[in-house]
């Protein structure tokens, strides 16, 4: 089972999401109220995905997708969900096309024959 992390909002560190104080700085990661209300979100990087495109299928599609797989965590750090969320779609679409691009390569090389 995957566990997803919680970073904390005064020094960004990265915490377990069930923790109650950071880490690092000891300060109080979620209220008992906030808790209940705003359970943490886990937004996927797609880091992984976009490096095997890079090194498998197509190279100049597959950078964008690091560029903005990179994007996501540091942008959590912030606190800026929204844009994480926009940073980790973009980094999927760009795996897709680096995925599809490297597909239609190789068939091509093994039409050629």
């Amino acid at each position: 089972m995957e566990r997803h992390k919680m970073y904390c909002p005064k020094c960004g560190t990265q915490n377990d999401d069930n923790a109650w104080k950071c880490i690092r700085c000891g300060n109080l990661l979620h209220s008992e109220q906030r808790f209940q209300q705003t359970p943490p979100v886990y937004i996927p990087n797609y880091l992984a995905q976009s490096i095997l495109c890079t090194l498998f299928c197509c190279l100049p599609f597959g950078i964008p997708a690091i560029v903005y797989a990179a994007q996501v965590n540091s942008r959590i750090a912030a606190g800026d969900v929204q844009g994480a969320m926009i940073s980790s779609r973009n980094a999927k679409t760009w795996c897709w096309i680096s995925f599809i691009c490297g597909i239609v390569g190789i068939l091509a090389i093994i039409g050629s024959f």
